[in-house]
């Protein structure tokens, strides 16, 4: 085959393309080496392809990647039909132009979609992490808030040391009268167990008359474990039980965790 039948035969387009074989390659490149005319084709058929790849695509709307692969084959192996490159009725350039359209969109489509899937990312950790800074603040408020009730002046401090029924229980109530209000620090207290709910009791103690402060509903939710309770009583001490959820009307003396008189 000598040069004019390699440049009509449609070979060196798939040159171009990228399509041929290792020893056909090589003997292309023994072609450019003989004949500088061929490089001068070959530099045409990339010019031809970078004008069709923004212009030209087939009419049929629906036609797929897969279809333009076998119309590559088919006009490969029938070298005898390929219309020179330079006319732009040229079938093969034609679907060799939409292939690359397709695989240069595509892998812009691939872009952005990456780059949208990390910007998504982003945005949700900064999101996250917003959110634990807030958390973090109202936490580091709220305990400088407590420090501040604690060191207060008019606070009374009582300890309330465990009971028979889990000796190593303890907490610590800080009371404001003036406020009527009590902070309970019940950090030394084990979680209750389903079902069950601490209660809050202020105490009279001659003759012995607990009222209810209410349930320490937020239990294993707090972190801190420190409460804010009313108590418009003048107590005389303070106990803890142990309650079935909701509480109860009176405290259940064998389920007392912590006591401690004011």
């Amino acid at each position: 085959m000598d040069k004019n039948e390699h440049i009509q035969s449609g070979i060196l387009e798939l040159y171009v393309a990228g399509a041929l074989s290792e020893k056909e390659n090589e003997q292309v490149y023994q072609l450019i080496q003989d004949h500088p005319e061929i490089l001068n084709e070959i530099k045409e058929i990339e010019k031809t392809i970078s004008v069709l790849t923004a212009s030209v695509a087939p009419k049929e709307t629906d036609t797929s990647f897969k279809n333009i692969l076998i119309k590559l084959v088919q006009d490969r192996e029938r070298p005898s039909k390929v219309i020179p490159i330079q006319k732009p009725k040229n079938n093969w350039v034609t679907y060799t132009g939409w292939a690359a359209s397709i695989l240069i969109g595509s892998t812009l489509l691939f872009n952005v979609i990456n780059n949208n899937t990390l910007n998504n990312q982003l945005a949700e950790e900064k999101q996250q992490f917003e959110k634990q800074l807030d958390k973090a603040n109202s936490s580091l408020a709220e305990n400088e808030k407590l420090l501040t009730v604690i060191r207060d002046k008019d606070i009374v401090t009582i300890p309330l040391a465990g009971q028979n029924v889990s000796p190593e229980s303890y907490a610590k109530v800080y009371w404001n009268k003036n406020s009527k209000t009590i902070y309970l620090d019940v950090k030394g207290l084990p979680d209750p167990p389903e079902g069950k709910v601490y209660q809050v009791w202020s105490l009279k103690l001659n003759p012995l008359t607990p009222t209810s402060l209410g349930t320490i509903d937020g239990f294993l939710a707090d972190a801190n474990k420190i409460f804010n309770i009313d108590n418009p009583n003048d107590s005389q001490a303070f106990g803890i039980t142990l309650e079935p959820t909701g509480g109860s009307e009176s405290p259940t003396m064998d389920q007392l965790y912590t006591l401690g008189a004011v």
